[in-house]
This record gives structure tokens, C-alpha cells and sequence, in this order.
């Protein structure tokens, strides 16, 4: 399924599993706002060592599986990403992209190279929830950017969040803490990842990507917090 990339959390499906698809309104030159965006990058492709390129510059170099960069403070609006392989001279030759994304001032976003749930590669962009949190609470956002079925995620044993699918998100509002996770397939309580214990931080977005495959026996998990109490304009990652 495609969606903009203006959208909360937009997707940048892959055509032919070699090039990102660009969204309609990308490419304006449109610049809405004068200020930055900050771009966090996760690579989640198990077994490929990338280069990263942003407006024809080596960002990331050697990007290895798991691995989470960022955040970058870019210049809103359009950039041009293309992903090469490891040691490329220039970003000419791409393995995926280059695609161009129309970034917002003062949004704070995630691009994710991963599979999808049948094994492919693909990448998704994520706007990162910054809204403020209650008092005493914190964000707990889980994504499922793995190839792998839907899956429940279990809190203490019970499910909490039910059904998810690569390459949805869900957010809830939890009490500052500690929480004991883990990833199920969908109506089932044996783990596929975890148990493990996620620290639930006031005032902070705790965001939990399940990546790799689980044909492969390769799932992982990649944890990023990003402060959700801005003062900016925050962003929605329903």
C-alpha cells in the first residue's frame, strides 16, 4: 500500500525491489517553512552493508544491519536519498533510489530500509510522535517492519497490542517505568522476540522496530527514543 510521504507515516515502497517510489507531491522545490527536520536512519535488511547518500553526499558510510543513525538536522524540505553498495565512489548507481522526500520544518521523522512481509526489500518513512506526554507518562510505539506474518505485542503476558502488520505502528500511553515485551504471532503468547525489559521514559517516545526474517531465524530488535514533549508542531504516527 502506498501513501505520501506528507502523511504522518507515509511509505516509500520499492518498484521492483530496485527503486523507491516518489510521492506525487515530491519533487516541488517547495520550501513551506524556514528551519530544519531532524531524519534518523535504521538500516534493518539482514546481510547487506550499504552507503547511504543524501542530495549526492556520503552520509552514511559502511551501514550495517541493525544499525540506527541519527538524527540528522537537515534543511526542510526536498532531499534526494539513493542507497548504494558498501565503497561506492559516487551515488550514481544506486541499489535503491535515489527517491526524493519532502521533509517538514520542525517534524522529526524515521526512514527505515527493511523487508517487507513477504521478503523483499522495501523502506518506510515514519514522522516520529513528539507530541506531549501526561504527567508521569511516556510513549511506548512499536513497528513491525519484519518479514513476518501480524503479530501481537505482550506486556507482562497479555497482549496490549493486537493484529499488527509490516509496515503498521501503534503508540500507547504508559506509565513512566519498566516493562517486560515481547512479539508474538497474532493469537499466540509464545515469543518470537523477547521477553525483554523496555524502559518507558517520562516525557520521551520509546520506538521499538521488529526487523529481519522469520524464515530466516534472523529477528531482531532496533530501540530508538526521541523526546515527545517538543514545543515544535510534532508529528502523528497513528
Amino acid at each position: 500500500m502506498r501513501k505520501t510521504l506528507s502523511a504522518a507515516a507515509g511509505t516509500m515502497t520499492l518498484l521492483a525491489a530496485l527503486a523507491l517510489a516518489a510521492p506525487a507531491q515530491a519533487g516541488t522545490g517547495h520550501h513551506r517553512d524556514e528551519g530544519t527536520a531532524k531524519l534518523s536512519v535504521l538500516h534493518g535488511v539482514p546481510g547487506l552493508t550499504v552507503d547511504v547518500w543524501v542530495d549526492g553526499k556520503l552520509t552514511l558510510d559502511d551501514f550495517t544491519p541493525g544499525t540506527l543513525a541519527g538524527p540528522l538536522n537537515v534543511p526542510d524540505g526536498d532531499h534526494k536519498i539513493a542507497i548504494t553498495g558498501a565503497d561506492a565512489t559516487s551515488a550514481d548507481n544506486p541499489v535503491i533510489g535515489p527517491v526524493t522526500v519532502d521533509l517538514d520544518a520542525g517534524r522529526d521523522y524515521t526512514a527505515v530500509a527493511h523487508l517487507d512481509a513477504d521478503g523483499a526489500p522495501t523502506a518506510t518513512l515514519f514522522t516520529n510522535n513528539t507530541s506531549a506526554s501526561p504527567d508521569g507518562k511516556g510513549k511506548l510505539t512499536v513497528r513491525h517492519v519484519a518479514a513476518a506474518p501480524a503479530v501481537d505485542v505482550l506486556a507482562g503476558g497479555s497482549a496490549v497490542i493486537e493484529g499488527l502488520t509490516n509496515p503498521e505502528q501503534k503508540t500507547l500511553s504508559l506509565e513512566a517505568g519498566t516493562i517486560s515485551a515481547s512479539v508474538a504471532a497474532e493469537g499466540t503468547t509464545d515469543p518470537l522476540i523477547g521477553p525483554a525489559d523496555v524502559t518507558i521514559t517520562e516525557g520521551k517516545n520509546t520506538i521499538v522496530y521488529a526487523w529481519g526474517s522469520l524464515a530466516d531465524n534472523n529477528l531482531g530488535v532496533a530501540v530508538q527514543v526521541v523526546d515527545s514533549s517538543s514545543c515544535g508542531r510534532g508529528g502523528h504516527d497513528g
